[in-house]
């Protein structure tokens, strides 16, 4: 009896650390000093900015808003311009950032002092990556992403966007097409927060379509992943309706 007694007493903890889904976890990024000083940056973003209309939280396809690359395919900052500028917008895309950093970066005061009518969540890509996190994580990972925005945020219409769809292994496309699933049917009929799945505006006869990404065009090609100017216009066009109706 004794030595089942120090037998679950040793291994409750480890089956409890067993149950944690790292995609809800707050796990911050600061031993990346780019990263690090990216965050200072943008806490002082907001404190510059606080009565910015509009916020966009994601990782690194939020942050290609600002790419200027001079190449033409690349030149997306003119389309950010046209459409966010006009809303004072802050951009807090984070390179590599999935649910977990995200919700780390909210936790640590990324949107304080600010009171957007209109905050735009695009976050998951890389939960499908290095750290494999499949949907039945990563779904719950967007939620808690939402629902930490919204306490912190309660005046603020939430637009969550779809996971994008990529070009990087059929096991990437049923997570994302899973995880979209489930967003639309959790979020059906909400008042505060409006899901829009622009996955359809970066394809092309039922395909994603690696035209309207940079990726393949870098030196060496990389698999289809960051809209470029033409997807990025298509999903600003695309989602401009809702932008208007919360923002305005």
């Amino acid at each position: 009896m004794k030595r089942l007694l120090l037998a679950f007493f040793l291994l409750a903890p480890l089956a409890a650390q067993a149950r944690v889904n790292l995609a809800e976890a707050p796990i911050g990024r600061t031993s990346l000093p780019w990263w690090k000083a990216r965050f200072i940056h943008t806490l002082d973003q907001a404190k510059a900015d606080p009565n910015a209309k509009i916020v966009w939280l994601g990782d690194s396809i939020t942050y290609y808003w600002q790419r200027h690359g001079g190449h033409g395919y690349d030149d997306i900052l003119p389309i950010w311009n046209h459409y966010y500028a006009p809303y004072g917008a802050l951009d807090f895309g984070f390179i590599g950032d999935t649910t977990a950093s995200l919700i780390w970066r909210l936790d640590h005061g990324q949107v304080a002092g600010l009171h957007p009518r209109l905050t735009i969540i695009l976050i998951g890509a890389n939960n499908f990556g290095r750290v494999h996190w499949d949907a039945a994580q990563t779904v719950p990972g967007i939620e808690s992403v939402v629902a930490n925005t919204r306490r912190r945020l309660p005046g603020s219409h939430i637009l969550l966007l779809g996971v994008l769809p990529s070009i990087r292994s059929s096991w990437v496309d049923a997570q994302t097409t899973a995880t979209n699933a489930a967003l639309a049917r959790h979020y059906a009929g909400s008042r505060t927060v409006t899901f829009i799945n622009v996955g359809s505006e970066l394809r092309k006869d039922g395909k994603t379509d690696a035209s309207l990404y940079v990726d393949p065009r870098m030196r060496p090609p990389e698999p289809a992943l960051h809209p470029d100017a033409t997807g990025m216009a298509r999903i600003a066009a695309f989602i401009q309706p809702t932008v208007e109706k919360y923002a305005r």
